[in-house]
């Protein structure tokens, strides 16, 4: 698919699903759906995403077509377009499902597909630097409000595919760990994620710094609620990350002792609420509509040095920028929402709200 203009009949084609409806699922269909993986239900989950999937991701690949200001024809975006349509093209040419042989068949297709979409995101972030050069650089970004509109759909739409493929995949598994329900955990301890998240980022600030503020968790560790830790080590990784980059940045000439980063668990009766507080200066009050735009980041984006590097597994303590607006974006997934509150001068507070229902529909962009 070299070619910039797609063949007149697949466009007809996933202009024609592009157009019928989407179906979402909440966590709690999916864990007590899942929680009985037999054949049949196996069976059930393939027909359904053999249906579904079409449907995602044709609206992806119509909306990749047509962006504003060039976007769509800059090189990274056309290679994205690109996996969309060969997997549009894969699910589409993929017979009925109708017995054990044909879901275990797909389900090794789907498993490929996810693959091709492993660096949609820094892919995506190339192509927005793309455009950016070619901007003219007094461009306010409230005038890109468009593209930052597309890219929150599109990427909570790629959450959503990713989730369907993962969990289905999942359930595959014959000897899944105690009270996991594919990628779901049922009695997941927030306190136990949390604590392994920051470890994570811990260790990046060491790396990079050479030393590291400490880390508080305040929380009772034996509190557990359904939900996918993944999707929550992601976004405590990013929040605490950030935290320690600022008190690390606020403190590293001072003879101070860099303040320690808080992070307080609470569960109420409809949400869990994480928050991460740090004392590393804070953001000034106009810079806080930023920080949860794609266009704006100081960091490099890794892919311009190792174009080949698999990002799904490569961190830096900067990034490439699209931490917070997609650590929002995994929380809004199941119901859930992220804030960022600022004290210039002082510090900062961010608050991970999850919905402890699970019972909100997955948004559909």
């Amino acid at each position: 698919m070299a070619a910039n203009k797609i063949a007149k009949g697949v466009m007809e084609e996933v202009q024609k699903w592009g157009a019928m409806k989407q179906t979402g699922v909440s966590l709690l269909y999916m864990m007590e759906f899942g929680s009985r993986p037999t054949p049949r239900n196996l069976l059930i989950s393939a027909q359904f995403l053999h249906k579904e999937l079409p449907v995602r991701i044709a609206r992806r690949a119509i909306e990749l077509d047509s962006l504003p200001y060039g976007l769509s024809n800059k090189p990274a975006v056309l290679k994205v377009r690109d996996w969309y349509l060969d997997s549009f093209r894969d699910l589409r040419s993929f017979p009925d499902i109708k017995d054990k042989n044909d879901e275990l068949e797909f389900t090794q297709m789907i498993k490929m597909i996810k693959v091709r979409h492993n660096n949609v995101v820094p892919t995506m972030a190339l192509g927005v630097q793309q455009l950016k050069k070619d901007l003219n650089p007094k461009m306010d970004y409230n005038d890109l409000d468009e593209i930052h509109q597309f890219l929150d759909r599109f990427y909570m739409s790629r959450i959503g595919i990713r989730m369907l493929i993962g969990q289905h995949v999942a359930l595959h598994d014959p000897n899944p760990p105690p009270d996991c329900v594919g990628y779901i955990h049922t009695k997941m301890s927030p306190v136990e994620v949390a604590r392994s998240a920051s470890e994570d980022a811990r260790s990046i600030c060491l790396r990079e710094y050479g030393s590291s503020p400490d880390i508080n968790i305040y929380g009772d560790p034996n509190f557990t609620f359904p939900y996918v830790p993944t999707h929550l080590h992601l976004m405590v990784f990013e929040l605490v990350k950030n935290s320690l980059r600022a008190v690390q940045e606020q403190f590293m000439d001072s003879d101070k002792v860099a303040p320690p980063i808080r992070i307080i668990v609470a569960d109420g009766l409809e949400d869990v609420t994480i928050k991460v507080s740090d004392e590393g200066g804070g953001i000034p009050r106009s810079g806080l509509p930023k920080i949860f735009t794609y266009l704006y980041s100081t960091a490099k984006n890794p892919l311009d040095e190792q174009p080949e590097i698999d990002l799904e597994t490569a961190t830096t303590m900067a990034g490439y920028g699209y931490g917070l607006p997609i650590s929002r974006l995994y929380a809004k997934y199941f119901g859930g929402d992220l804030q960022i509150i600022s004290m210039e001068g002082y510090g900062t507070d961010a608050y991970l709200h999850l919905s402890r229902l699970g019972d909100s529909e997955e948004p559909l962009p």
